[in-house]
C-alpha cells in the first residue's frame, strides 16, 4: 500500500491521483449494448431467449423456461438448513424494520385563505432489481434491494438473475421469498435490463431498475435511464477507515480486506495519527495475507488504490474523509459518534471498534446500496424513498384565487404568455 502524510507538499496531488477513477464508458461495450437493447426492444422474448442461452449457456426454448413464480422461490427456502433459514429472516427483519422508519407520508396544510397545498406520496408500480449470478451467491443484494421496495408498498416486484448452465442457487431464491419478490426471471446481462425497461411478451415494464452488474448491466441501465428510473451506476467498492490507535491492528487490517477482496480495482484506505499504528496494521495485513482465499485479488486492489494516510489529528482526518466522500466510512476511535458529526459525505459511517463494515452489507440494517467514486458528496443510500414518490397537491380556494391570479397574471404577462395569464384572470372577481 502506498503511504501518504499530510505534512508532504505533494499531498492534495497524491491524494487526487489515489482517487482517480476512469468512468469514460468503453465504446466497443456501450455499442453492443446498444444492439441488444434495440434487438430486445424490437423482438422481446425470442431476442431475450437467444441471447440467454448464447451467454448463459442455457437451452430455453420459451419464457417459461427462464420463469420462476412464488412458489419455485419458497421451494427454495425450504430445501436450505434450519440455520441458513434463520439467518436469512434475520437479516431481512433487520434490514425491514430499518426501512420502515424511512418510510414517508402523505401530509397537506391549509392557507388562512382556504387554499389547501400537500403533498400526495404514493409507491411505484412495478420495479426490477437485478441480482448478479454466477458462480457468486449474492442474497444480501436481494434483501437490500427488495426489502425497501416491499416497504414501500410496491405490488410487483420483479427480480432478474443470470443462471450460467442453469443452475440455479437456492440461497439467492430463498432470499426473493423471503424479501416479497412477486416473480423472478433467470436472465441477466443487457437483455435482461432491456427486458424490464422495455418490457416483452413475457416480461413485464417496470418503473424502476436497481441493483449491481457488470460493465454491460451498468451499461445497459445508463442506456434505459428516462424510459424507466434507475437507482446509481455504482463504481467500485470502497472503504476508508479513521483509526486512533485503540482498535486491534488485525481488526482494521481485515476490514481493509473486507472490500479489497471484491475485486481488484476496489479502494481501501486507512487514516491514522500515528506512525507506529500504520506500521502495526501494515504489519498485521503482511501476517494475515497468506491466510485469505482471494489474496490475488486483495493485492492487486491494495497495490492499485489502496493507501495508509498519516494525518496530524482527527480533525484533520475527518476533513479528508469529506473530501474523499467514501463509500464506507469506519470511525474506529473513541467517542465515534462525536466525531461522525463532522463528517458530511459518506454513503455509511460505521461507529466505534466493534462496527465492522461487513456487518452493514449483510444485516445491520441499512441499506448496503451506496454511492461510489465520491459521489456521496450529492448522492444518498438506497432506501425506502427510492421506491415512492411524490405528487404536488393544490386546491385554490375562491378567496385564494383572487390574491394568486393577479400575481400570477403579472408574471406571465412578462413572460409574454398571454393564455398562462388569461387562465388566471378569467377566476378573478372583477
Amino acid at each position: 500500500m502506498k503511504r501518504l502524510s499530510t505534512q508532504s507538499p505533494q499531498f492534495q496531488q497524491e491524494l487526487q491521483a489515489l482517487l482517480a477513477f476512469e468512468t469514460v464508458q468503453d465504446p466497443k461495450i456501450d455499442q453492443i449494448v446498444a444492439d441488444i437493447c434495440a434487438d430486445v426492444q424490437r423482438r422481446g422474448d425470442a431476442a431475450v431467449i437467444a441471447y440467454t442461452n448464447q451467454f448463459d449457456g442455457t437451452q430455453a426454448q420459451t419464457m417459461a423456461d427462464l420463469t420462476l413464480s412464488q412458489d419455485d422461490l419458497k421451494a427454495a427456502f425450504f430445501r436450505l438448513p434450519e440455520n441458513v433459514q434463520t439467518a436469512l429472516q434475520t437479516a431481512a427483519e433487520r434490514v425491514r424494520s430499518y426501512h420502515q422508519h424511512q418510510k414517508q407520508e402523505s401530509w397537506h396544510y391549509t392557507d388562512a385563505d382556504g387554499t389547501l397545498l400537500g403533498q400526495q406520496v404514493t409507491p411505484l408500480d412495478r420495479v426490477g432489481i437485478y441480482v448478479p449470478g454466477g458462480k457468486a451467491a449474492y442474497p444480501s443484494s436481494v434483501i437490500m434491494n427488495a426489502m425497501p421496495a416491499h416497504v414501500a408498498g410496491v405490488p410487483e416486484i420483479i427480480m432478474v438473475v443470470p443462471t450460467p448452465q442453469g443452475e440455479r442457487n437456492d440461497i439467492v431464491l430463498a432470499a426473493a421469498y423471503i424479501a416479497g419478490v412477486t416473480k423472478v426471471f433467470t436472465i441477466g446481462g443487457a437483455q435482461a435490463v432491456a427486458a424490464l425497461a422495455y418490457g416483452t411478451q413475457t416480461v413485464p415494464q417496470v418503473d424502476k431498475i436497481t441493483g449491481p452488474g457488470n460493465a454491460f448491466v451498468a451499461a445497459a441501465k445508463r442506456r434505459v435511464f428516462g424510459v424507466v428510473g434507475i437507482d446509481m451506476v455504482a463504481g467500485p467498492s470502497e472503504i476508508l477507515v479513521i483509526a486512533d490507535g485503540s482498535t486491534p491492528a488485525d481488526w482494521v487490517a481485515m476490514d481493509l480486506f473486507s472490500q479489497a477482496e471484491h475485486d481488484e480495482i476496489a479502494q481501501a484506505i486507512l487514516i491514522a495519527t500515528s506512525p507506529d499504528y500504520l506500521d502495526e496494521v501494515q504489519a498485521a495485513m503482511h501476517r494475515l495475507m497468506p491466510t485469505m482465499p482471494r489474496r490475488a485479488i486483495i493485492e492487486a486492489s491494495l497495490g492499485n488504490r489502496g493507501a495508509m494516510i498519516l494525518a496530524k489529528d482527527l480533525d484533520e482526518a475527518c476533513a479528508i474523509a469529506n473530501y474523499i466522500a467514501p463509500e464506507h466510512l469506519e470511525l474506529s476511535v473513541e467517542n465515534a459518534a462525536a466525531w461522525a458529526q463532522k463528517i458530511r459525505h459518506a454513503g455509511a459511517i460505521f461507529m466505534g471498534r466493534y462496527t465492522s463494515e461487513s456487518l452493514g452489507d449483510y444485516c445491520a440494517g441499512p441499506n448496503h446500496v451506496l454511492p461510489t467514486s465520491r459521489t456521496a458528496r450529492f448522492s444518498s443510500p438506497l432506501g425506502t424513498y427510492d421506491f415512492q414518490k411524490r405528487s404536488s397537491l393544490i386546491q385554490v380556494s375562491e378567496q385564494g384565487a383572487q390574491q394568486l391570479g393577479k400575481i400570477a397574471s403579472i408574471l406571465a404577462h412578462g413572460e409574454n404568455l398571454t393564455a398562462h395569464a388569461r387562465s388566471a384572470e378569467l377566476r378573478l372577481k372583477d
